[in-house]
């Protein structure tokens, strides 16, 4: 077991202490930083399919691996957004499955792979994307949250409605459907859009406060790149 305290509050960094020997992988451009000793390897993690299937779950081409050399380490890994890292042991059989880009940092021996939904609705309708991540195995994973994470541990078929969005990942016994909102004036004046997503236990859920794609969408407005402005200045325009 990797030993790994989590600090900064709502701009969260883990910072790992892996023993002589111990290698943690992590996407490109994860590592913010490491004591000397630790030895970098980039690679495919695991071959040209693994490295394609995390290009569709929204993760990088290559893996990078750090490992300790002559001792214990250090690494840290830094949240990219304002939010909590979330970590979660992986056992075989009890994996869980990712929003894109929720995978931080893992223990070497994880398997971090596609995960489809089994009905094509879900990915196009839930708003949790068609193509999630599956982290499988034994060792310890790091995730990231946007915001405030919130989690809750299903019974076996106990539900939680979730809105478009919001769902940052379950445990792989749980399971995922997608419910179409009621009601004409609901539909269109509610303001939730069309689909709901339900999963249902047992196992646990992790629901984020303030999702990457809904904060982007209401700074948009705010935001006007100059007209014939070749170095991509932009204008913030405050208030209405």
């Amino acid at each position: 077991m990797i030993r790994y305290e989590i600090e900064g509050g709502n701009l969260p960094v883990v910072i790992c202490y892996p023993e002589a020997g111990q290698t943690l992988c992590t996407e490109s451009g994860a590592m913010s930083w490491m004591s000397p000793n630790m030895r970098m390897d980039t690679n495919t993690g695991g071959g040209i399919k693994k490295m394609l299937g995390r290009m569709f779950s929204g993760e990088s081409l290559f893996l990078n691996e750090y490992t300790a050399m002559g001792g214990t380490g250090m690494i840290a890994f830094a949240s990219s957004f304002p939010g909590s890292i979330i970590p979660y042991r992986v056992t075989p059989g009890n994996g869980i499955i990712v929003q894109k880009r929720g995978f931080l940092a893992m223990e070497k021996g994880l398997e971090l792979s596609m995960y489809f939904q089994k009905k094509l609705g879900k990915g196009f309708f839930g708003g949790e994307g068609f193509i999630m991540q599956k982290i499988a195995g034994d060792g310890m994973v790091f995730l990231e949250i946007d915001g405030y994470c919130k989690e809750y541990e299903l019974a076996a078929g106990q539900s939680v409605v979730v809105d478009t969005g919001y769902l940052a990942a379950m445990s792989e016994s749980c399971t995922m459907d997608i419910q179409m909102v009621q009601g004409a004036k609901n539909i269109f004046l509610g303001g939730e859009g069309l689909f709901h997503t339900t999963v249902t236990g047992p196992g646990k859920v992790y629901i984020q406060s303030m999702p990457v794609i809904n904060t982007a969408m209401r700074i948009n407005p705010y935001i006007k790149v100059k007209d014939g402005d070749s170095s991509g200045g932009i204008n913030i325009k405050l208030g209405d």
